[in-house]
């Protein structure tokens, strides 16, 4: 996992200062991997650090934090009502605008004391936590997440994926009244020829096709055959799909081309309403990625 400094931004924005709280590092068993983190504010919390005994006693300790860093190691054990057995130790920090603004951006990693005051050592990278000095990644790997018609299915399969660490959200469809109530944390696009956008996506994005038209449905994927992609989806029925081979045929694609689109999306046992195909599609998206050992920047085509 990586700092995710849009996050925190829109948090900083949202609710003023934040007090971040990320797992530096796990001995043992542990609720959470190291880099998972919370963000913590006044009257509210997002994201976690494992949920339980450990989460609840972090956020209050968070509400409370002075404007210096904090370094706690936590046993995860009878004292803390929990039974993993393990330790995970635990850095605390408040962001607010001035430090988000002092922050090298251009650099690959961000590294800070968070403790003592001994000079930095040479060398840390990534995720480390070494001699009082924290550092983490600030150019995540995410896969980019494309996903055309912000209508219900849209909305929701936006609503699972942004929280998820490793991917970055695209909503795109015909106007920005499209977006009125929207999922915070994704990127809006738009434009009345949707089939524009995408040759503005990245090579490595997966694209979801679920707008209100089968016109604009086709037309997209039409534009995705002409352009590279880890993953296209349709949404539809079987009927759908053998009708939008006959066009995509017609439109001068072979069908080799064709089969690098999938349609139906999901699984279509689950049933239709929109939460079921959005949570049907993002476990098949997180298990495409397990079956890649998470390299998501595989290209199809």
């Amino acid at each position: 996992m990586t700092l995710d400094l849009r996050q925190l931004r829109d948090a900083v924005e949202r609710h003023g200062p934040v007090v971040r709280v990320v797992v530096a590092s796990v001995e043992g068993s542990a609720p959470r991997e190291a880099g998972a983190a919370m963000l913590v504010w006044a009257d509210g919390q997002s994201g976690t650090i494992g949920g339980g005994m450990l989460e609840y006693q972090a956020a209050e300790k968070a509400r409370g934090l002075g404007d210096g860093p904090l370094v706690q190691r936590a046993p995860l054990g009878p004292a803390m009502g929990q039974c993993c057995g393990g330790a995970v130790t635990l850095v605390y920090e408040r962001f607010d605008a001035a430090m988000l603004a002092s922050i090298d951006t251009d650099a690959a990693d961000y590294v800070r004391r968070v403790s003592g005051d001994g000079p930095c050592p040479t060398g840390l990278t990534a995720l480390q936590l070494t001699q009082g000095w924290l550092s983490e990644s600030i150019r995540p790997h995410t896969t980019p997440i494309w996903i055309y018609g912000a209508g219900h299915v849209g909305r929701a399969l936006a609503n699972i994926l942004i929280p998820l660490p490793d991917y970055t959200v695209t909503l795109v469809d015909t106007g920005p009244d499209r977006f009125e109530g929207a999922p915070e944390g994704a990127d809006h696009l738009w434009a009345e020829d949707l089939s524009r956008l995408v040759a503005q996506s990245p090579e490595n994005a997966q694209h979801f096709v679920m707008t209100y038209s089968h016109g604009l449905d086709l037309d997209l994927c039409h534009a995705l055959l002409n352009h590279r992609f880890a993953f296209a989806g349709l949404i539809g029925s079987r009927t759908k799909w053998a009708r939008f081979r006959s066009r995509l045929k017609k439109l001068g694609h072979p069908d080799t081309v064709i089969d690098r689109i999938t349609c139906p999306i999901g699984d279509p046992t689950l049933g239709r309403h929109p939460q079921a195909i959005a949570l049907s599609v993002a476990t098949d998206i997180l298990r495409r990625a397990s079956r890649r050992g998470v390299d998501l920047t595989e290209l199809a085509g």
